[in-house]
């Protein structure tokens, strides 16, 4: 009996034993091929329980263990050596780092930065992949994510050497210096005949070929008098969009023929043009137009311009004014005599040697012949083979054109000439200089290119911690108004107030953002360009409807004009620009809008047209009826007492069918429907001015005499923007 007790005993020991055994070989890790248990076919459990030592000695289990221990290659080896490195969860950061950049260098998605963001001072609405991080946040970012920061060995950037061209220093030596023809800007209020007076003194049609009549380009000529004598002229828009334009025109000329119509006096574009020449210092010559019409007072206008310091000769001052007709024609040689003396009397002359210099007029785009622009120059001559940079591009000049599209060869100083062969459309108003190669070339827009990059990062930076420090502010107060609560219950309020905020990525709250209009602008010149720009610059009805300018650029509309649109779901504005067939074809097909324009007005009164159809109606009220409450008194119905009031209608009629208001004491107490109106003792649908009533309203409200009863209708009316362009 005690045998049996202590092999029973040692049984269930070394059973024990073997499960240990057992979840010690589970519990291993098994690289490679799983470990299959052995079959003890020729011992069956019940004698291995009873012979403790055929476990411990059994060649197939010490097979097994072997197996589990050398599966392990050194390949593996390696790579769990690569995966636990000894600088583990160390991320190398550096200054002005990107969100996306950060989140590389971390080894995470983008999603996780925000994540962290949001228990921070930081604005997500702001937060885009591309966005710049505050060293702060960026160690934050890091210490929040569980990891350690080194800030990366930071490369010495050498000071980059100023490639840039500049011009040359003015040295006057009489020998090299040579007459040139004086550069005439023709200033003026809008129609009041300016390309006409140049029409007249060249013989040519260029005021019929225009738009509704109005110039809405900058044109340079060239005008060679009877005498022999050349004049280059600069025709400038008068409307009130092309300031700049005219602006522009007075930096390279010489002379300034102030343009005014007898009948109409000077005029809001008159005493800009005056502070145009004004600021460049240029001297004036009137040229009072339309003297031929019965209404015309040439004294008056001479008179209106005292006021603005231009003083003609017969008064005392140094303005010669000319009475002139530019439709017929009449006392034009005289102003061109007068032009002509004046330019004597300044003694205009140019070097013709050297490198060129020049400034843009104008600049536009050719289908056939690409970017093309319209230049003065003022020194040096231009000749083919010549390389020029201006602004941020250049060219090899190849081909050279007058004012009549014929080709010639030179242009020396105060000639206007199209030059043909840039690599891409400089501004108007940038200045042309001659480099000696392409090579040069190349090196003065990369250095151009570099300046204007950093200048916008500098911007970029104080932008962003402007921002920054606003954000933070706010962050504190947020967090005072939690100062009472602990730390995970400020925790959990913070990330219940702005768990929307991780779900709506800046670029998804931006399509859902129906309330903008984007636009794509394309010009036929940079000048027109640049005139709708500084319109829309005007804009300033940003909680009407925002104003958004996605793309703008020259030529016709194109594919990817109607990409861009379909993208953004914006409208194209297109002026004195073309799209053909096919093009118009896939904007119905994709319903894009595409508004073309000819004249700028009308350009922007579509503009207006097309903000007021996005934004949503008003409801206004109008008054149908008006009653004052004589007496009061109560109906019973059932167990509840209904207020009544007896009224009489004074103005109108009172329709049960619309919408009523009680006002009292001038204040509107209630506003609603009627639940009951008579006439004497009969349920009435209208009561009609001088009649007497008697009504009760869906609410039990209590009456007062000398009440006033309203009867009113509501209206969706369209709004309209309240911006005004100023024209």
């Amino acid at each position: 009996m005690n045998r049996e007790l202590l092999l029973r005993f040692e049984n269930l020991v070394q059973l024990r034993g073997a499960c240990r055994q057992l979840r010690a070989l589970s519990s291993r890790k098994v690289c490679g091929a799983p470990w299959k248990p052995v079959q003890f076919s020729a011992h069956p459990m019940g004698s291995l329980l009873l012979q403790p030592q055929l476990w411990q000695k059994d060649t197939s289990v010490s097979a097994a263990l072997s197996q589990c221990r050398h599966l392990a290659t050194k390949e593996e080896t390696k790579k769990k050596k690569k995966k636990i490195p000894l600088t583990r969860g160390e991320v190398e950061i550096r200054q002005k780092m990107t969100v996306e950049e950060l989140a590389q260098a971390m080894g995470k998605d983008i999603d996780h930065i925000y994540e962290v963001l949001l228990y921070t001072d930081i604005n997500l609405d702001s937060i885009e992949p591309d966005s710049i991080l505050h060293e702060d946040h960026i160690k934050m970012i890091v210490q929040k994510s569980g990891m350690k920061y080194k800030s990366a060995k930071l490369k010495e950037e050498k000071e980059r050497k100023n490639t840039d061209a500049v011009k040359r220093q003015v040295v006057s030596y009489p020998a090299v210096l040579t007459p040139r023809p004086p550069v005439v800007t023709i200033l003026g209020h809008v129609d009041h005949g300016k390309t006409t007076l140049l029409d007249s003194l060249r013989k040519t049609q260029v005021a019929l070929m225009e738009a509704g009549g109005i110039t809405q380009h900058i044109g340079a000529f060239l005008v060679h008098m009877p005498s022999g004598e050349k004049i280059t002229f600069l025709d400038t828009p008068g409307h009130a969009a092309f300031s700049a334009m005219r602006a522009r025109g007075t930096n390279v000329t010489d002379i300034v023929i102030l343009v005014v119509a007898a009948e109409d006096g000077v005029m809001q574009q008159t005493i800009e043009s005056i502070q145009h020449a004004k600021n460049a210092g240029v001297p004036l010559i009137l040229a009072i137009n339309k003297c031929d019409k019965p209404e015309a007072d040439p004294e008056r206008v001479k008179k209106e311009l005292l006021a603005h310091d231009v003083v003609c000769e017969e008064f005392g001052g140094d303005v010669q004014a000319v009475n002139i007709s530019a439709l017929k024609g009449e006392n034009l040689m005289v102003l061109a005599e007068a032009t002509v003396a004046l330019a004597e009397m300044l003694e205009l002359k140019a070097d013709a040697t050297g490198p060129v210099e020049g400034t843009v007029i104008e600049s536009r785009k050719d289908k056939g012949k690409g970017p093309l622009t319209t230049a003065i120059i003022q020194r040096g001559t231009l000749r083919k083979g010549c390389v020029l940079v201006a602004g941020k591009t250049w060219a090899k000049v190849r081909f050279l054109f007058d004012e009549n599209g014929k080709a010639v060869d030179a242009a020396s100083p105060g000639i206007p000439v199209e030059i043909m062969c840039w690599k891409e459309s400089p501004s108007a108003g940038d200045e042309n200089l001659e480099v000696e190669s392409e090579q040069r070339a190349q090196e003065v827009v990369a250095w151009r290119s570099y300046v204007e990059e950093q200048e916008k990062m500098k911007k970029d930076l104080e932008v962003i911690e402007a921002k920054q420090k606003e954000h933070r502010l706010e962050y504190e107060k947020k967090q005072q108004k939690l100062s009472h609560l602990t730390w995970r219950q400020r925790k959990a309020a913070l990330y219940k107030a702005n768990k929307h905020v991780m779900f709506s990525r800046p670029k998804e709250r931006a399509e859902m953002d129906e309330n903008t209009l984007s636009l794509i602008v394309k010009g036929d010149v940079d000048g027109s360009v640049e005139a709708i720009l500084n319109i829309l610059d005007s804009y300033d009805c940003e909680d009407e409807c925002k104003l958004d300018v996605v793309y703008f650029g020259m030529g016709d509309i194109s594919e990817n004009d109607i990409s861009l649109a379909e993208a953004f779901n914006g409208v194209i504005l297109g002026f004195s620009v073309k799209a053909n067939e096919s093009i118009k074809k896939l904007a119905d097909r994709k319903g894009i809008k595409i508004k073309l324009h000819n004249i700028i007005y009308k350009l922007i009164e579509d503009l207006k047209d097309e903000l007021n159809s996005r934004l949503p109606p008003t409801v206004v009220e109008s008054t149908v009826g008006e009653a004052s409450v004589l007496d009061t008194f109560s109906v019973t119905a059932g167990k509840n007492k209904i207020p009544v009031a007896g009224c009489r209608v004074h103005k109108g009629l009172l329709d049960r069918k619309m919408k009523f208001k009680l006002i009292r004491n001038k204040d509107v107490i209630w506003k609603g429907c009627l639940s009951s109106l008579k006439y004497h003792k009969d349920d009435v649908q209208v009561i009609k001015t001088g009649m007497d009533c008697g009504l009760s309203l869906d609410k039990n409200l209590e009456f007062s005499i000398g009440d006033e009863i309203i009867c009113y209708e509501e209206k969706e009316v369209r709004q309209t923007t309240s911006w005004d362009p100023g024209f």
